[in-house]
């Protein structure tokens, strides 16, 4: 059974603050490394960050110094915590494996909406 389930999304002033939980399948999860993507309309799903099993993380450079991803391994569980939050980080919000062979499912996503 696959399991991504997003949560945490909502709806939020320009600096403020959200975190995002993803709980996921222990297959997914086995994935050496885990990711956030995001996906706003109009536009292709990029990746936003990617933590290790390790715990060592990377950023894309719009969400650098803003955003911190983490992990805790023994719950499967995914966290993107959002501060300072702008009006181009709406978007739905997926987590999925960063290795492509392994993301075959995405979830439905949580909708975060950042309004000026």
């Amino acid at each position: 059974q696959v399991q991504l389930v997003e949560s945490g999304g909502g709806l939020v002033q320009t600096g403020g603050t959200l975190r995002l939980s993803c709980a996921a399948s222990g297959t997914i999860f086995s994935a050496n490394a885990m990711g956030w993507y995001r996906q706003a309309p109009g536009k292709q799903r990029e990746l936003v960050a990617t933590v290790t099993s390790g715990g060592s993380t990377n950023y894309a450079d719009s969400v650098k110094g803003r955003f911190t991803i983490s992990r805790i391994n023994a719950k499967s569980t995914v966290y993107l915590q959002m501060n300072y939050l702008k009006p181009e980080d709406t978007a739905v919000y997926y987590c999925n494996s960063f290795m492509s062979n392994n993301r075959l499912y995405w979830g439905q996503g949580t909708q975060v909406t950042v309004s000026s």
